[in-house]
């Protein structure tokens, strides 16, 4: 089994000038009241880091003011791109829609509900060579008792099976070469996969505390089912397809490499 491909062609013909130094890909579905502060926070942090930024705004199918917000702000700032799917595909597909899109060396993703501070994102490109991937592992939750347990218990039923040695492989904040998306499997549950297809695909992963607040607008779309059963159920599936993936990193092309074939 192997990835459909993620890298866009348009980015082929690119200069290395013309390119954006970060990619940043967020999908939102009903989220209108986060979006100003999430990307207003996102443009001091980007821009304090002195990046040439494109952001992939993708709206999945809200039914709220989302579009129109998102609009408004790729009027104020350039940087946004905003991609509409016409109905809610979930946030795998959105996520899918917007990294095709990125045109960057380095890709970084956020949930559009702003209790990832986009400010942390510093914190990860400032080790960016330590890693192929970078992902946050958050400090304090701010979420219920329910879902703290359930995302303890899906984390460590996943990192038993899959051997990532990623403790929050629900955090959405991410930071990554772009060549790590041709180990990226197009599943309805991959924001919940994204470090153990790196980590199947030979890519070096680190984890990197994050701090974590409380949402202050709108509401969690997430449910038992969608937060245990699901990717339970994905994960004994992945237990044979990831340790099949190829591995596509460059020391895998060297002679005398140990790696997998």
């Amino acid at each position: 089994m192997s990835p459909a491909p993620l890298l866009p062609s348009s980015s082929a013909g690119l200069s290395t000038a013309s390119r954006p130094d970060l990619s940043v890909v967020i999908p939102f579905y009903n989220e209108a009241p986060n979006i100003p502060p999430l990307l207003a926070e996102l443009r001091t942090t980007v821009e304090g880091l002195k990046l040439t930024t494109e952001v992939l705004a993708v709206d999945d199918g809200s039914t709220d003011a989302t579009l129109a917000t998102l609009e408004a702000a790729a009027r104020d700032w350039p940087a946004v791109q905003v991609i509409r799917l016409p109905r809610n595909r979930g946030q795998a597909v959105a996520l899918w829609r917007g990294l095709e899109r990125t045109q960057a060396p380095w890709i970084a993703t956020l949930d559009g509900d702003g209790q990832n501070p986009p400010g942390e994102l510093a914190k990860l490109w400032a080790r960016r060579e330590e890693a192929d991937m970078l992902v946050g592992a958050r400090q304090g939750r701010k979420d219920s008792l329910g879902r703290k347990i359930m995302s303890r218990i899906a984390n460590g039923v996943r990192r038993t099976l899959l051997r990532d040695g990623v403790s929050d492989s629900g955090c959405a904040l991410r930071l990554f070469r772009r060549e790590v998306c041709a180990s990226l499997l197009p599943l309805r549950t991959l924001y919940s996969f994204i470090p153990a297809c790196a980590v199947s695909g030979g890519w070096r992963v680190r984890e990197v505390p994050v701090a974590h607040r409380a949402r202050v607008a709108g509401v969690a779309n997430y449910t038992f089912k969608v937060m245990a059963i699901y990717p339970f159920l994905d994960t004994l599936a992945f237990c044979w397809v990831l340790r099949r993936t190829l591995n596509l990193t460059p020391d895998a092309d060297r002679p005398g490499s140990r790696v997998k074939k």
